[in-house]
């Protein structure tokens, strides 16, 4: 059996910015250039950033919505059936009595959200990932304290090492680091 090649490919390039206001227009130069493959790391969130980079992704609720109602449905549909293949008649009320049922029914439409919504983030995100090529840079550790990154993908369109490099250059970045992540062939 033959041993796997380990290579390295191009993830993107990131730059590292000293303030927020400088991130906030380097993304916007980063748009104006037409880069749509871009991501922007800061130590808090920072609203203009979701707008520059259009950060408009609902899918996350709209699997709570999902995961809420089919929850509340299978507790009353529990509850439904429960009733119907168990008959007890007691004081002459209904089998189904809908009042009844919509605590239950409550409590599995919330659990249903909740686990649609935990497990939907962990698969969208593709986590547990134990490492990412931004963590190879040294100071990106700095993200999560006073230090504010960019990252142009290398699976945008218009990635090119030695452009994109120059472009980020000229916005004036603390440095530029080219992120690369291991590839294996069999």
């Amino acid at each position: 059996m033959r041993e796997p090649r380990s290579n390295t490919a191009v993830f993107g390039m990131m730059a590292e910015f000293d303030g927020p206001e400088r991130l906030i227009e380097a993304a916007r130069q980063a748009r104006a250039a037409r880069f749509p493959a871009v991501d922007a790391y800061s130590p808090f969130p920072i609203e203009e950033l979701t707008e520059i980079l259009e950060l408009t992704d609902i899918r996350i609720p709209i699997l709570t919505a999902v995961g809420g109602v089919l929850g509340a449905a299978i507790g009353f549909g529990l509850q439904v059936h429960t009733n119907l293949a168990f008959p007890i008649d007691i004081g002459n009320r209904p089998l189904i009595a809908t009042p009844g049922f919509m605590l239950i029914t409550f409590e599995l439409g919330v659990l249903g959200a909740v686990l649609a919504t935990i497990f939907g983030m962990l698969i969208l995100n593709r986590l547990p990932r134990l490492h990412h090529p931004v963590f190879d840079v040294e100071t990106f550790g700095l993200a999560s304290m006073d230090k504010f990154f960019l990252v142009i993908f290398s699976n945008d369109r218009r990635f090119d090492s030695g452009a994109t490099r120059d472009f980020l250059m000229g916005l004036r970045p603390h440095r530029v680091d080219l992120l690369t992540q291991p590839v294996t062939e069999p």
